[in-house]
């Protein structure tokens, strides 16, 4: 079996608040928005500039000896390094000073002060940097909810995982190729949480994942000056194809008492679904307790409610097409 041709992310030119809230993010789509203004950080944010500004305020960062990282088995270790000399090593490709070898690769996802509880905030973590960066205001301030530095090694790759809040990530220097699957395809995925199994996209093991081919494959490469509309239960892969610098930011679109107050990160599980998925866990323990045929039928059951209940289609039970 083959994987899916790629599907082009639409990428829209010039769009302001208004051509956004009407326009694009009614549809539930990955965008792409070009000419949208990010401020002085497209000129000013070069590696010197970068590690002046940002000082030596200490980072925990993700350090991996191999190019995909895997979140499931953790194949990369976090150290601390001050953000001026972080800087100056995930922009370089061998490495004089280094925690595992020459050529590691380095990701930063920046973190709130207190790290279980706040969420990142630009403005408050980097003031510096922020004064530089221009947040889109397509979305309501008290909808505001985190502002997040994402840099990385030119090569490293990121898993599949999906967050449960609308999101725009704004590509400040570097490319970066982004690959994204629809929630709709989450039973092709090989869910573990919030993240897929599948670590390998381009050469997947079908032996192991042979449902992985259903899955349609939506692509696109950012360039410095982009933002990626990413609505959120979308499962999104990232490739930097330079050293590049990002900023995420996420907002609540709905209900603030929907959320998790105890997630910093955006991606706990709503707290409906989280209740929902742990009453499922328990109705799947009542089941071991069933003769094996028993098991299977009342399970095939469950599936045909949950089906009924939960699935978006069209009238005839369908899967509605993305």
């Amino acid at each position: 079996m083959e994987l899916q041709d790629k599907i082009p992310v639409q990428i829209f030119s010039e769009v302001d608040r208004d051509v956004f809230l009407k326009e694009i993010y009614p549809e539930r789509r990955p965008a792409v928005l070009r000419g949208v203004g990010l401020g002085p950080c497209l000129e000013k944010w070069t590696v010197e500039y970068l590690a002046e500004k940002g000082g030596d305020r200490e980072v925990k960062i993700h350090v991996s000896t191999v190019p995909q990282m895997d979140f499931i088995h953790k194949n990369f270790v976090y150290r601390t390094l001050p953000f001026n000399e972080f800087v100056k090593r995930v922009s370089e490709t061998k490495h004089s000073d280094f925690f595992l070898c020459e050529d590691e690769s380095y990701y930063l996802r920046s973190l709130g002060e207190d790290v279980r509880k706040e969420p990142a905030d630009l403005s408050k973590q980097f003031p510096d940097l922020a004064e530089d960066f221009q947040v889109p205001r397509f979305f309501a301030p008290d909808q505001f909810f985190s502002s997040v530095f994402r840099i990385s090694s030119c090569g490293l790759q990121l898993w599949t995982h999906y967050d449960v809040m609308d999101n725009l990530l704004a590509q400040v220097t570097g490319r970066k190729r982004v690959v994204l699957y629809s929630p709709q395809d989450a039973l092709h995925l090989y869910l573990s949480g919030d993240k897929s199994e599948v670590l390998d996209i381009d050469a997947p093991d079908l032996k192991c994942f042979p449902d992985f081919v259903k899955a349609k494959r939506y692509e696109c490469v950012l360039e410095p000056g982009d933002l990626l509309f990413i609505p959120a239960l979308w499962f999104h892969n990232t490739l930097a194809l330079q050293f590049g610098v990002g900023v995420n930011v996420f907002w609540r679109h709905l209900p603030a008492d929907s959320y998790d107050r105890k997630d910093p990160y955006g991606n706990k599980d709503l707290l409906a679904a989280g209740r929902a998925l742990q009453a499922v866990e328990k109705a799947l323990n009542l089941l071991d307790g069933l003769p094996a045929e028993y098991k299977d039928f009342y399970g095939r059951r469950m599936i045909r409610c949950i089906q009924k209940r939960t699935c978006c289609g069209d009238s005839s039970g369908g899967k509605k097409d993305y």
